[in-house]
């Protein structure tokens, strides 16, 4: 029979300690082993808190990572280097993302996104930088996502 642990770890960073080691413990599994390949699996997530799933199995001691993405305004904080969004959207601007950056992050969100092609990830990219007072390229990220409607970055975007 397989247990499902779930458990929300920094990027890289997981440790066998809490919350992780308490919940391997009655499984019986190796928790360095499983620390190791989290955080083999998180790497790319550095500094951000990571949802992460792991399926093991009792009596084989098999198990298996899942890593889910994290949410698009952390990944935004974490690349602008700042704590917090806009205290009040669409009056306080917080940060000045790059359109490269956010075609960086709509593709590590692929996979746990609900977007079929990457113009339409990107387009759920800029809607968190309007929620969370962020600039796209100094402009205001729906003048961005109107601009992606026309077109205009379809090179970007293949």
């Amino acid at each position: 029979m397989k247990s499902t642990v779930k458990v929300l770890v920094e990027g890289g960073k997981a440790t066998p300690g809490p919350p992780i080691g308490p919940a391997l413990g009655p499984l019986g599994l190796n928790v360095a082993q499983v620390v190791a390949k989290i955080n083999e699996k998180t790497a790319a997530f550095g500094g951000v808190k990571v949802p992460v799933k792991i399926i093991a199995d009792k009596k084989t001691k098999q198990f298996e990572i899942e890593v889910g993405s994290p949410p698009a305004a952390a990944m935004i904080r974490k690349q602008l280097g700042i704590e917090k969004g806009a205290k009040t959207a669409g009056k306080e601007v917080v940060g000045n993302l790059t359109f490269a950056q956010a075609v960086e992050l709509a593709k590590l969100k692929t996979g746990t996104s609900l977007a079929k092609s990457t113009k339409t990830a990107v387009k759920e990219i800029l809607g968190t930088c309007v929620s969370t007072g962020v600039t796209v390229d100094g402009k205001d990220p729906r003048e961005v996502q109107r601009e992606i409607d026309e077109g205009k970055h379809d090179e970007e975007l293949r």
